[in-house]
């Protein structure tokens, strides 16, 4: 008997169960949401492309100056282009070449210093200190008397290095050249350059009280 009541209680749940499943079953189904774009009907199909043809141009293109003149670049330029940076090697020898011509220079040996002081500034022309090897050549030449040969080293400073920080130095010392060889009136001239191109400097200071010195001394007088 007991058996029976389980089988009777398991057949009413199947019973239960099922007719729950058929209620589910005969439930409307909910609509589809809204597609936020309408789908294309067979009337909305795209009209078909028309191929257009496209006669050439009777006119034919403009012709361009293709005859451009070439022109070397000047050699001071390419050099230039071609001139690396010095390493930290380089700039070593450099310096000791510098040191060198300035020691033979202190020693009283003139001569082998400026021919060291003129090698450094071949071997590096670019360097800081080439002006002041410039200008150490003209000051042996001018402690000499060989006035000619410091006033090349004097004007070759000015000439080449013209930012150089040995610039009115030489300018002063090129005055002091040219007084003696040609006269106060080329003296004079490169000490006016000086006051008008370096006001306000220890040079430009000089300079003018050159002047004032030259103006009163009589014609004549060496």
């Amino acid at each position: 008997m007991r058996a029976l009541r389980t089988e009777n209680a398991r057949l009413e749940a199947r019973l239960d169960r099922l007719e729950a499943e058929k209620k589910v079953a005969r439930a409307p189904q909910p609509s589809a949401a809204p597609s936020s774009s309408r789908a294309l009907a067979p009337t909305d199909a795209l009209p078909p492309l028309t191929v257009v043809k496209l006669k050439p141009r009777k006119e034919a293109a403009p012709k361009l100056d293709t005859e451009v003149e070439i022109a070397e670049p000047a050699e001071t330029i390419t050099q230039e282009l071609k001139t690396a940076p010095p390493d930290d090697a380089d700039l070593s020898m450099a310096e000791a070449q510098f040191s060198r011509g300035l020691e033979m220079m202190k020693t009283g040996q003139s001569e082998a210093g400026v021919a060291q002081m003129q090698q450094f500034v071949t071997d590096w022309p670019r360097h800081p200190r080439a002006d002041n090897a410039l200008y150490l050549s003209g000051m042996a030449f001018l402690s000499a008397k060989e006035l000619e040969h410091a006033t090349q080293q004097f004007e070759r400073v000015i000439s080449q290095y013209p930012a150089g920080d040995a610039v009115l130095d030489s300018m002063l010392r090129l005055a002091d050249c040219r007084l003696k060889l040609k006269g106060p009136r080329e003296a004079r001239a490169t000490w006016e350059q000086i006051v008008s191109s370096f006001p306000g400097t220890a040079a430009a200071t000089q300079a003018q009280a050159r002047l004032l010195s030259s103006s009163q001394t009589p014609v004549g007088s060496p």
